[in-house]
């Protein structure tokens, strides 16, 4: 699922037991993309199926002719969230007269699987993770994108969203939201103040953290505990450099178990970040009233949402944290602006070599269909297109890495800024790795690993070993 969510603790199924619920016989596809491709839906089209177009409904034209249907759509994301997408879609239901019935649940991952086996597979569902999206495809849950919606990703994202939506060769899931994990969080006054500049290479970065141990400013704020998902923001350090220092290939490489986590690419990863997050004099773990911060070993007992809270205040300098991380300082500084010239704001972790061009990490959502009907397949292609998602992003927290959106449609800057770097189409993007990996390792041994690394200096050829042996045999 996406890093928000798993890392809320909403732990993906594990492959195998999820496989056992599904049907073979729950709805297939060829591989053409669907058996009903609606006509193109560029935002002003010269036609529609029933002729006429309503005043006002010209840039729904190329779904229309589906009057009177209703689409199901299945999803995690609940309230207030729910009443956004509803409302991001009002128009399109208003000029179509398709009816898209909106169900959020909690127990989303566990669900999905018993409905499909059970002949109850919802017309539309946002898939939190590409893995969950191949287990599905495996058992013969989903059918493939129409040919509308694989142009619409073609034109709009960045071809790594594609490829995560493609299994075997068949397209079958269109990105929907994202989020940005490639930030590092800091105080615009604290840097003003010290005549610091916001650094824009590897090098920079660390040039910058020296002076402010100079200065006598812890450089690294840090924490990773997370209840039962302890560990994940570690993993994301280390996803972090793995891109900057391999990139895409080699990454997606690691992630398929080809690279082994006890070699020498992951071995030289992790020492890279020994040299940032567990370097002594760089890093503040968490703050014991009357005790001041904590050492390297308190990073693996500071909750994560704690982690930034010296940056407001000058005690730490930076912090390395997804774009989501944003809705956490109002719980250190009533009122607190999240912007260029406010309390806090993020700049982009540096790339480390010019080889690998903008290396970002992130997540978000698959649309994912398990019917071909007309009316579904104009749902899916709406929902691909820069219409669909300016409107949604006009509303507010939700960033898309679709690229037709206008950057100006954010009224957040932190989503404005995330928004510029998912729509960069020559980037180097790559999903979260720990969530495409096997539950086994992505959601345990590498979160417990990680943690052991921090908590006890466990050696990493130790650490490193330990997860490779928890790597599912088949």
């Amino acid at each position: 699922m996406t890093a928000p969510l798993r890392r809320r603790g909403v732990i993906l199924l594990a492959g195998g037991a999820a496989a056992t619920l599904l049907l073979a016989a729950c709805g297939g596809s060829d591989d053409s993309g669907g058996s009903a491709t609606p006509t193109n839906t560029d935002a002003s089209p010269t036609a529609s199926p029933t002729g006429d177009v309503p005043a006002g409904c010209e840039p729904y034209a190329g779904y229309l002719g589906n009057e009177g249907q209703s689409v199901s759509v299945f999803t995690s994301i609940l309230p207030p969230e729910q009443q956004k997408f509803e409302e991001s879609w009002a128009k399109f239901e208003e000029c179509t007269g398709i009816d898209i019935v909106y169900e959020g649940s909690d127990q989303f991952e566990a669900q999905l699987p018993t409905r499909i086996a059970g002949g109850n597979a919802p017309d539309i569902a946002f898939i939190p993770q590409p893995g969950l999206l191949q287990t599905l495809v495996e058992r013969g849950g989903p059918v493939a994108a129409p040919a509308t919606t694989s142009a619409n990703v073609d034109q709009y994202f960045n071809p790594a969203w594609k490829a995560y939506g493609t299994i075997d060769g068949t397209f079958y899931a269109a990105p929907l939201g994202s989020n940005m994990k490639s930030f590092v969080w800091y105080s615009p006054s604290v840097f003003a103040d010290n005549g610091y500049t916001v650094p824009t290479t590897w090098d920079e970065m660390f040039t910058l953290s020296d002076q402010m141990v100079a200065d006598g400013i812890t450089p690294w704020c840090g924490g990773i505990e997370s209840g039962g998902a302890t560990g994940w923001a570690a993993t994301d350090w280390l996803e972090q450099v793995m891109l900057r220092l391999y990139g895409g290939d080699v990454y997606d490489q690691w992630v398929n178990h080809e690279v082994v986590f006890n070699s020498p690419e992951v071995t030289e990863a992790m020492n890279v970040v020994a040299g940032w997050m567990k370097n002594e004099e760089y890093v503040n773990g968490g703050h014991v009233t009357g005790q001041g911060y904590g050492n390297v070993a308190s990073i693996a007992t500071t909750a994560f949402q704690d982690a930034g809270k010296g940056i407001i205040p000058g005690e730490c300098g930076m912090l390395q944290q997804a774009s989501f991380y944003a809705a956490q300082w109002e719980s250190f500084k009533e009122g607190a602006v999240v912007a260029e010239d406010g309390d806090v704001f993020a700049f982009y972790l540096p790339a480390i070599t010019d080889a690998v061009p903008t290396p970002i990490v992130g997540g978000g959502e698959f649309v994912t269909a398990f019917s071909d009907a007309p009316a579904v397949q104009a749902v899916q292609n709406f929902l691909s297109s820069s219409e669909f998602a300016t409107a949604k992003a006009a509303l507010g927290a939700w960033v898309s890495a679709n690229n037709g959106v206008p950057l100006d449609t954010y009224a957040s800057p932190i989503d404005r800024l995330s928004a510029e770097f998912l729509t960069n189409q020559e980037g180097t993007f790559r999903f979260d790795a720990s969530d495409l990996m096997p539950a086994a390792v992505g959601a345990g041994a590498e979160w417990t690993q990680m943690t052991a690394w921090f908590a006890e200096d466990k050696p990493t050829e130790a650490v490193l070993q330990a997860i490779d042996d928890a790597w599912p045999s088949s």
